[in-house]
Protein backbone atom coordinates (compact mmCIF):
# COMPACT_ATOMS: atom_id res chain seq x y z
CA UNK A 1 0.00 0.00 0.00
CA UNK A 2 1.22 3.42 -1.03
CA UNK A 3 1.84 5.58 2.08
CA UNK A 4 -0.17 8.55 1.19
CA UNK A 5 2.61 11.16 1.55
CA UNK A 6 -0.15 14.39 1.87
CA UNK A 7 -1.48 13.08 4.73
CA UNK A 8 1.60 13.49 6.33
CA UNK A 9 1.66 15.88 9.09
CA UNK A 10 5.21 17.19 10.07
CA UNK A 11 4.32 18.08 13.03
CA UNK A 12 8.17 18.88 14.48
CA UNK A 13 8.46 22.05 12.98
CA UNK A 14 4.99 23.34 14.15
CA UNK A 15 4.64 26.14 16.97
CA UNK A 16 2.58 24.81 19.81
CA UNK A 17 -1.39 25.78 19.39
CA UNK A 18 -4.01 24.60 17.16
CA UNK A 19 -2.98 23.93 13.01
CA UNK A 20 -5.69 23.07 10.62
CA UNK A 21 -4.99 20.89 7.22
CA UNK A 22 -7.54 20.59 4.95
CA UNK A 23 -8.04 17.58 2.38
CA UNK A 24 -10.07 16.55 -0.93
CA UNK A 25 -11.15 13.39 -0.68
CA UNK A 26 -11.84 11.42 -3.77
CA UNK A 27 -12.36 7.90 -4.96
CA UNK A 28 -8.43 7.65 -6.02
CA UNK A 29 -7.88 7.78 -1.98
CA UNK A 30 -10.15 5.18 -1.48
CA UNK A 31 -8.54 2.88 -4.18
CA UNK A 32 -5.26 3.16 -2.73
CA UNK A 33 -6.27 1.35 0.19
CA UNK A 34 -7.55 -1.02 -2.53
CA UNK A 35 -11.73 -0.68 -1.69
CA UNK A 36 -13.85 -0.78 -4.32
CA UNK A 37 -16.97 -0.27 -2.46
CA UNK A 38 -17.69 3.24 -4.09
CA UNK A 39 -18.36 4.57 -7.54
CA UNK A 40 -17.25 7.81 -6.56
CA UNK A 41 -16.51 10.35 -3.49
CA UNK A 42 -16.23 13.74 -2.71
CA UNK A 43 -15.76 14.28 0.67
CA UNK A 44 -14.18 17.16 2.72
CA UNK A 45 -11.97 16.59 5.31
CA UNK A 46 -10.19 19.51 8.15
CA UNK A 47 -7.68 18.04 10.44
CA UNK A 48 -7.28 20.12 13.49
CA UNK A 49 -3.71 19.04 15.15
CA UNK A 50 -3.62 21.24 18.46
CA UNK A 51 0.44 20.69 19.39
CA UNK A 52 1.32 20.84 23.48
CA UNK A 53 4.69 20.53 25.43
CA UNK A 54 4.06 16.76 26.03
CA UNK A 55 1.19 15.68 23.85
CA UNK A 56 -0.97 16.70 20.77
CA UNK A 57 -4.56 16.19 20.11
CA UNK A 58 -6.14 15.52 16.82
CA UNK A 59 -9.26 16.23 15.61
CA UNK A 60 -10.48 15.03 12.17
CA UNK A 61 -14.16 16.54 10.50
CA UNK A 62 -15.57 14.97 7.59
CA UNK A 63 -18.28 15.45 5.44
CA UNK A 64 -19.27 14.70 1.78
CA UNK A 65 -20.97 11.76 -0.23
CA UNK A 66 -19.90 9.28 -1.68
CA UNK A 67 -21.71 7.47 -4.84
CA UNK A 68 -22.96 4.03 -4.12
CA UNK A 69 -24.92 1.56 -5.22
CA UNK A 70 -28.36 0.95 -3.49
CA UNK A 71 -28.69 -2.19 -1.95
CA UNK A 72 -32.21 -3.29 -3.20
CA UNK A 73 -32.12 -1.83 -6.75
CA UNK A 74 -28.60 -1.67 -7.53
CA UNK A 75 -29.61 1.96 -8.02
CA UNK A 76 -26.26 4.72 -7.98
CA UNK A 77 -26.98 7.65 -5.75
CA UNK A 78 -24.92 9.90 -3.26
CA UNK A 79 -24.69 8.98 0.31
CA UNK A 80 -24.49 11.86 2.89
CA UNK A 81 -21.95 11.24 5.09
CA UNK A 82 -20.07 13.23 8.12
CA UNK A 83 -17.85 11.88 10.63
CA UNK A 84 -15.41 13.15 13.30
CA UNK A 85 -12.54 11.48 15.42
CA UNK A 86 -10.23 12.82 18.31
CA UNK A 87 -7.08 11.12 18.78
CA UNK A 88 -4.74 12.16 21.73
CA UNK A 89 -1.13 11.59 20.46
CA UNK A 90 1.53 11.03 23.03
CA UNK A 91 5.46 9.82 22.69
CA UNK A 92 6.48 6.77 23.81
CA UNK A 93 9.06 3.66 23.43
CA UNK A 94 7.53 2.34 20.59
CA UNK A 95 4.67 2.79 17.76
CA UNK A 96 1.41 1.95 19.15
CA UNK A 97 -2.07 2.31 17.64
CA UNK A 98 -4.08 -0.40 19.58
CA UNK A 99 -6.26 2.09 21.32
CA UNK A 100 -8.79 3.53 19.36
CA UNK A 101 -8.41 7.06 21.22
CA UNK A 102 -4.75 7.16 21.87
CA UNK A 103 -1.62 7.07 19.57
CA UNK A 104 1.83 6.66 20.92
CA UNK A 105 4.45 7.68 18.37
CA UNK A 106 8.58 6.89 19.09
CA UNK A 107 10.22 9.92 20.92
CA UNK A 108 12.26 11.70 17.59
CA UNK A 109 9.15 10.98 14.96
CA UNK A 110 8.72 14.12 13.27
CA UNK A 111 5.32 13.36 11.53
CA UNK A 112 2.55 11.57 11.67
CA UNK A 113 0.06 10.02 8.92
CA UNK A 114 -3.59 10.39 9.09
CA UNK A 115 -4.40 8.53 5.89
CA UNK A 116 -5.18 5.39 7.78
CA UNK A 117 -7.62 6.87 10.08
CA UNK A 118 -9.53 9.26 7.67
CA UNK A 119 -9.98 5.97 5.78
CA UNK A 120 -11.56 3.91 8.46
CA UNK A 121 -13.41 7.01 9.94
CA UNK A 122 -14.80 7.48 6.64
CA UNK A 123 -15.79 3.84 5.47
CA UNK A 124 -17.66 3.35 9.02
CA UNK A 125 -19.51 6.80 8.33
CA UNK A 126 -21.65 4.74 5.27
CA UNK A 127 -24.61 3.25 6.86
CA UNK A 128 -24.59 -0.51 6.20
CA UNK A 129 -27.60 -0.69 4.34
CA UNK A 130 -27.38 1.47 1.43
CA UNK A 131 -30.77 2.46 0.46
CA UNK A 132 -31.70 4.72 -2.45
CA UNK A 133 -33.85 7.85 -0.88
CA UNK A 134 -35.63 7.76 -3.90
CA UNK A 135 -37.34 4.69 -2.63
CA UNK A 136 -38.63 5.88 0.67
CA UNK A 137 -40.27 9.00 -0.82
CA UNK A 138 -41.38 6.99 -4.11
CA UNK A 139 -39.72 9.35 -6.98
CA UNK A 140 -37.30 6.72 -7.91
CA UNK A 141 -38.77 4.95 -10.84
CA UNK A 142 -36.57 1.83 -11.47
CA UNK A 143 -37.32 -1.58 -13.38
CA UNK A 144 -36.09 -3.34 -10.79
CA UNK A 145 -38.59 -1.51 -8.27
CA UNK A 146 -41.61 -2.27 -10.58
CA UNK A 147 -40.40 -5.89 -10.66
CA UNK A 148 -40.04 -5.99 -7.28
CA UNK A 149 -43.30 -4.43 -6.31
CA UNK A 150 -44.80 -7.04 -9.14
CA UNK A 151 -43.77 -9.91 -7.60
CA UNK A 152 -44.65 -8.79 -3.72
CA UNK A 153 -47.02 -11.29 -2.25
CA UNK A 154 -50.69 -9.20 -2.12
CA UNK A 155 -52.90 -10.17 0.25
CA UNK A 156 -56.40 -11.19 -0.80
CA UNK A 157 -59.40 -10.35 0.99
CA UNK A 158 -62.33 -11.89 -0.87
CA UNK A 159 -66.04 -10.23 -0.05
CA UNK A 160 -68.01 -13.44 1.61
CA UNK A 161 -71.65 -13.60 2.24
CA UNK A 162 -71.29 -16.97 4.98
CA UNK A 163 -71.05 -15.61 8.41
CA UNK A 164 -70.59 -17.53 11.56
CA UNK A 165 -73.46 -19.89 12.79
CA UNK A 166 -72.44 -18.92 16.33
CA UNK A 167 -73.06 -14.83 15.93
CA UNK A 168 -76.14 -15.44 13.85
CA UNK A 169 -77.26 -17.27 16.96
CA UNK A 170 -76.18 -13.99 19.43
CA UNK A 171 -77.62 -11.62 17.06
CA UNK A 172 -80.80 -13.39 17.25
CA UNK A 173 -80.83 -12.98 20.93
CA UNK A 174 -80.32 -9.09 20.06
CA UNK A 175 -83.44 -8.77 17.63
CA UNK A 176 -85.44 -11.91 19.15
CA UNK A 177 -86.62 -9.02 22.01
Amino acid sequence: MMKLKEFNIPFSGLKLGKHEFVYEIENAFFESFDYQEFNGASIQVKAILEKMSTMMELKIKAKGTVNVDCDLTGEPYDQPISSDLHLVVKFGEEYNDEDDEILIIPHGEYQINVAQYIYEMLVLAVPQKRVHPGIADGTLKSDILEKLEELQPKEKKEPTDKTDPRWDDLKKLLTDK
